[in-house]
């Protein structure tokens, strides 16, 4: 009797060892790919979207059979666009999860603070909204670079910006006001770069903190400065207390911003105010081409957003393609190792077919941006949320814009 039940419990410890191991197998099994961005907070509208678009493409993929043969895991991480958060997220990823790759970063100033351990690992990181022109460069001295970008940078939209108050609009004097983050001052100084290339200089430049609810002092300056329109470089809802504003002074002149002005929380929150906002968009939530419509159809069914409105589309489309892009070179690689993922991204021998355009070979290795000058438009707030500003560029939307790096429009960027 002792025998059998000696053995009975060596044959349970064995089934229990083998299930333990089959399931740290599986774990194994699967490719880990981080997940870092404001999840809460005044980019929220930014980082939901950008996870929202990372889980839609990880569905996708896994479901039509994963990368390698094994299945992508996503692990989610708020970073609450602190850039102390960004860091400890970053370490965590590296050291714990053993992530093969990061998506991600909204606030430039939590990329640049949290991408350095990343490229010490030599883990490739996808920046997939951060836009300061700096960041695919931070580690230009060294001689593998590991971070990437499919975001349109600064050194795209600031000339836009001018280019549509300037040159399009015809303004002679504009005021500029920038949040004091790392994103709001380094666009500022790309958009006196671009105002000076007119030969033109800012009536006033104006500075404001994030949470500040009463822009009245840096609007006053604009108005008496003569500023026939306001070019803004922000990253959160202050954006919207910068048209409320304008209309508390019974002054309204036209808001030109960053891209940041075809977010939910500025729309919503300055209202009447907002419209007309004008911003470089890559992405328009309208179903100009199939790949586009399947990706509106999935993602309004899937998250069901309100007013059948992505909160932040150009977030959500480029959280989706950074995704294809990774597991592109993850298939042609043949393997999770960040040196072969990061060699494979700079030569992609197959054309992704992304939302925001179709990628083909969109990084080298002295080039780490995706998006050149010729792919975004203007977009523009209508009806409380973003149209083509333009009807020619609607009436070319289903030709697909794609990367062109003698396209002409970008600053220069000081490297």
């Amino acid at each position: 009797m002792t025998n059998r039940f000696t053995k009975l419990a060596s044959q349970v410890a064995l089934a229990s060892a083998l299930f333990t191991l089959s399931g740290l197998a599986a774990a194994a099994d699967t490719i880990k790919i981080g997940v870092s961005g404001p999840f809460t907070g005044g980019s929220s509208s930014m980082g939901v979207s950008m996870r929202d678009g990372v889980r839609l493409a990880v569905d996708e993929i896994n479901k039509s059979g994963g990368v390698i043969g094994r299945q992508l895991q996503i692990i989610e991480r708020d970073d609450e666009a602190k850039n102390e958060r960004g860091v400890q997220i970053a370490q965590e990823m590296i050291n714990k999860e053993k992530v093969a790759a990061t998506v991600g970063f909204i606030n430039s100033g939590v990329a640049l603070a949290a991408q350095r351990f990343y490229q010490e690992a030599k883990i490739p990181v996808m920046n997939n909204v951060a836009t300061a022109s700096v960041i695919t460069h931070q580690f230009d001295d060294q001689p593998e670079n590991y971070i990437f970008r499919n975001a349109a940078h600064d050194s795209i939209q600031a000339p836009m910006m001018v280019e549509e108050a300037i040159t399009r609009r015809n303004f002679k004097k504009v005021a500029i006001l920038a949040d004091s983050t790392n994103y709001g001052q380094l666009g500022r100084a790309d958009l006196e770069k671009a105002l000076e290339l007119k030969g033109i200089k800012a009536v006033a430049v104006e500075k404001f903190n994030i949470k500040d609810v009463d822009m009245t002092p840096q609007l006053l300056k604009a108005k008496a400065a003569g500023a026939e329109a306001v070019l803004t470089y922000a990253i959160g809802p202050e954006l919207a207390q910068i048209a409320n504003g304008m209309t508390k002074l019974g002054w309204k002149v036209p808001m030109v911003g960053s891209w940041t002005l075809s977010m939910a929380n500025f729309i919503d929150n300055a209202g009447p105010g907002g419209e007309g906002a004008r911003m470089p968009q890559t992405f328009i939530q309208e179903p100009t081409t199939p790949k586009r419509q399947s990706f509106i159809i999935a993602y309004l069914k899937t998250f069901n957003p309100k007013n059948a409105r992505i909160d932040s589309p150009v977030s959500a489309a480029q959280g989706y393609d950074s995704v294809y892009l990774l597991a592109a070179a993850i298939k042609q690689a043949n393997s999770v190792d960040g040196s072969k993922i990061r060699a494979a991204l700079e030569d992609l021998k197959t054309p992704v077919d992304g939302v925001v355009t179709t990628y083909n070979k969109p990084f080298t290795a002295k080039d780490h941006d995706a998006i050149t000058a010729n792919i975004p438009v203007i977009g523009e707030v209508k009806g409380q949320r973003v149209v083509y500003a333009y009807e020619a560029d609607l009436k070319k939307a289903s030709e697909v814009r794609v990367k062109d790096v003698n396209a002409k429009g970008a600053l220069a960027i000081k490297k």
